[in-house]
């Protein structure tokens, strides 16, 4: 090599060197930024503090979530605070649980995997109705976490936020289930359906079971697309005034507003079973098995959020697993207790209580609760016995209420029993009473139990 190819060589390397070590000195935007304020403009403000979700105290689901995430008060609403949520406070999770991020209800809401909480149903995953938050986000957000969940201090890589790896499914790759062996169960649906963009589409349809005789069902299983809701199956308490088969009902119109019909005819509903994630499994307890009367119809129920910028598909389906008759020892019964002595103040708060007690010794497996628009707080306590008083359900949202499955059911002897603790606020200029209608109010607790000996 010549002298002058030698010292050209030397320089161009010398220049390249000088170049990487500038533009690594170079400041970027985020380089001043701690790890949580990188966390808060990255992905809590762009995809959770938005109008209706976690923006304010004036979002419509705020009863539910009490969480508000806009910058300023994220960090002191999640670190250290305990979750509204029932499976993940009996779990002993925080909202953020600082050093361990599988104690952390916010890294199970944002990763759409249940693989990484055994299954576990902590509520619907976030960003609702958005698309999922990438592989590297989530990653950033759990190293974050497992790092003490600091205010101050960056010591995350920021390049993890940039990362665009989808970590779940999208909306449009679906699978439907295969339906239970002929001779094993039922499979029920609700055709897929377009969600518009920046709408809430829930919808009702009645679906016959397709069971000639009576049945006994010991296990279900519900799948839906993702940015569901939830899924519901409904019976109906009077059966003569049931809406057509078939029939898809919209609860709100093309321009959002409550159609009254659809809300009138939820008012019939009794709890037969759900799912708050897109995927979930139910078994009753060994022996035990919920009667489905011959020729049985039910109302499925599912709702959707579409945020995204193009529409999206709803899509859902229930597998019934049924088992022989002569393997049942126990019949599962729902639970159907309503407080009919409502009459609300016009402008007021008012607390009503009744307590409802069983005949026989009975197991409690699952409880739900049904309030109409005015419903602030729904508590379910249990009454009589050494449990006297404890409270064993909360929920804060009327139209989409928490269903509880208890891992050890709530054992009741005779004359114990349950009562239910509702708080309504009529903002209205006219008295409310208990009535069938949307502008009527009710109060009961819906579930599961069985009798014992």
């Amino acid at each position: 090599m010549t002298t002058r190819v030698l010292l050209t060589a030397t320089l161009g390397a010398a220049l390249l060197i000088a170049s990487c070590k500038k533009n690594t000195d170079v400041a970027t935007p985020d380089s001043a930024k701690t790890s949580f304020e990188l966390i808060q403009d990255r992905i809590l403000t762009p995809s959770c503090a938005t109008a209706g979700c976690h923006a304010s105290e004036a979002d419509a689901s705020f009863r539910q979530h009490g969480l508000v995430l806009a910058a300023g008060v994220a960090f002191k609403n999640l670190v250290g605070i305990d979750p509204k949520n029932a499976e993940s406070m009996a779990d002993g999770q925080k909202r953020v649980k600082p050093f361990v991020a599988l104690e952390s209800l916010l890294y199970h809401k944002l990763n759409v995997g249940a693989s990484h909480h055994s299954g576990k149903s902590y509520g619907n995953p976030m960003p609702l109705g958005s698309d999922p938050l990438s592989v590297g986000q989530i990653e950033f957000v759990r190293r974050w976490i497992d790092g003490g969940a600091l205010a101050t201090g960056n010591i995350i890589d920021p390049t993890l936020l940039d990362d665009k790896t989808p970590s779940g499914a999208s909306n449009s790759s679906f699978t439907a289930p295969a339906a239970p062996a002929s001779g094993l169960g039922f499979q029920m649906k609700v055709d897929a359906f377009d969600v518009a963009t920046n709408f809430e589409r829930e919808i009702f349809v009645r679906r016959a079971v397709g069971n000639p005789t009576d049945i006994y069902v010991n296990r279900f299983t519900v799948n839906m697309r993702s940015g569901s809701h939830h899924f519901i199956a409904y019976d109906f308490e009077n059966k003569t005034i049931a809406p057509p088969l078939n029939q898809v009902r919209d609860l709100r119109n093309p321009d959002g507003t409550l159609n009254l019909l659809t809300a009138i005819q939820m008012s019939n509903h009794t709890y037969l079973m759900g799912s708050p994630n897109a995927a979930f499994e139910y078994k009753f307890p060994e022996g035990a098995a919920l009667l489905i009367p011959a020729n049985s119809s039910f109302d499925l129920n599912v709702h959707y959020v579409n945020k995204g910028s193009s529409v999206i598909k709803g899509e859902s389906y229930i597998n019934l697993y049924t088992t022989p008759q002569a393997s049942v020892t126990k019949v599962v019964k729902t639970l159907n207790m309503s407080n009919t002595s409502l009459a609300i103040p016009a402008g007021a708060r008012k607390t009503f209580s009744k307590s409802f007690t069983v005949a026989k010794p009975s197991l409690i497996l699952t409880l739900t609760s049904h309030m109409h628009k005015l419903g602030e707080k729904f508590v379910i306590r249990i009454k009589g016995g050494a449990r006297d008083g404890e409270i064993v359900y909360t929920t804060t949202d009327w139209e989409h209420p928490d269903v509880i499955n208890f891992a050890t059911p709530i054992q009741l002897a005779k004359g114990e029993g349950l009562t239910s603790e509702i708080t309504y606020n009529n903002t209205t200029t006219k008295a409310v009473q208990f009535g069938l209608t949307s502008d009527d109010e009710m109060g009961i607790i819906f579930g599961y139990y069985y009798e014992i000996n």
